[in-house]
């Protein structure tokens, strides 16, 4: 990315680390990552949009990646939420097009509710507006990520599977667990480096509050994308939940090949349906 650069803004007491692609002028994007990855994740995104002549701005969420770290009560959605807030209004950007991914995708859905006026439109990929559907199953994992960050392995009720290959089942499909090693192994390797902070932020996603009463005639055009082969929030939480919630202003759609993070692993499909989506836009 020649024309990327990389950088650090106070937003709402927090130091968020991000990379910027694509000229000053051109129509502002923001694109926010999932739990347990970085910015990075969102890369080829911001690699597509800066060469079709958009400003493009990946960010990392408070306690994770480059950004500040966090206690966990910092880490909820709310707070979050008014991070990304603050970063728009700190960097300039004029009502951008908002897009995330699981986590991400939480963050933008709250931000079109909460802060309309920030937002062009907002894209909620593998995410969800609903409480934690397996909070029991989920709960396990938090408690062993933040006792012992990302080392040993976990009973998941058919015996024991490690951690690092259960945050893979978890964020990839099936087609990229197969197939695409060289992205998995990349990822997994990030994975094995994680702190037992990053329980932390875990239990910030498990234990959220639904937002659907809040998108309930939501005037921001919001586009849910969900993966076909989502271990996590299978269509239709991911997808067809959510546009129904957002009433008039939502659409759905599935993204075949692709798991808990279609903006990783299918991001031309993706990148397709984000430029159908954006001339919604008022």
């Amino acid at each position: 990315m020649k024309t990327a650069t990389t950088g650090s803004v106070d937003a709402n007491g927090a130091m968020l680390a991000y990379t910027a692609a694509g000229p000053e002028d051109g129509t502002p994007v923001v694109l926010a990552h999932s739990l347990f990855m970085t910015r990075e994740m969102m890369h080829p995104l911001l690699r597509r949009f800066a060469s079709d002549g958009f400003r493009v701005v990946a960010y990392d969420h408070r306690g994770q990646g480059g950004s500040s770290p966090a206690m966990r009560q910092e880490l909820e959605l709310p707070a979050l939420t008014e991070d990304l807030a603050a970063l728009i209004t700190e960097l300039g950007l004029t009502r951008p097009h908002v897009v995330g991914n699981s986590l991400g995708g939480m963050i933008a859905l709250r931000l079109a509710a909460w802060h309309p006026d920030l937002v062009r439109t907002a894209t909620a990929i593998g995410a969800s507006a609903e409480h934690e559907h397996r909070r029991d199953e989920f709960d396990l994992l938090v408690d062993h990520l933040t006792a012992y960050g990302t080392t040993g392995a976990l009973d998941i009720g058919n015996g024991t599977m490690p951690v690092r290959e259960l945050l893979a089942h978890i964020m990839f499909g099936d087609d990229t667990l197969a197939y695409n090693q060289t992205l998995t192994s990349r990822w997994m390797d990030y994975f094995d480096q994680l702190p037992p902070s990053i329980g932390d932020a875990a239990d910030a996603v498990v234990a959220r509050d639904s937002v659907v009463e809040d998108l309930k005639d939501c005037q921001v055009p919001v586009l849910a994308i969900a993966g076909a082969q989502d271990h996590a929030y299978p269509d239709p939480i991911s997808g067809k939940n959510i546009a129904e919630a957002v009433g008039a202003a939502g659409h759905h759609i599935v993204i075949p090949g692709a798991g808990h993070s279609p903006a990783l692993e299918q991001p031309a499909l993706v990148y397709a349906a984000l430029t159908e989506h954006f001339p919604r836009a008022a």
